[in-house]
């Protein structure tokens, strides 16, 4: 699975690292950053529903 974040439409509600904080980190501003962008075995679910939890839509979730 492959996750990536479209970081001009990124807003900074933070909700993908409060749902998924083993997936979604947060830069020094606050924004979505992904340390790495091949989710780990175990993390799918994760993945999958900070993604969902984006306001902004902001978050692409590739199987």
């Amino acid at each position: 699975m492959h996750v990536s974040v479209d970081r001009d439409r990124c807003t900074g509600h933070a909700q993908c690292n409060a749902v998924a904080p083993d997936v979604y980190d947060l830069d020094d501003d606050g924004y979505c950053v992904i340390p790495n962008n091949d989710v780990s075995a175990g993390l799918e679910n994760q993945a999958e529903n900070g993604a969902a939890a984006c306001p902004e839509q902001a978050i692409t979730v590739v199987p």
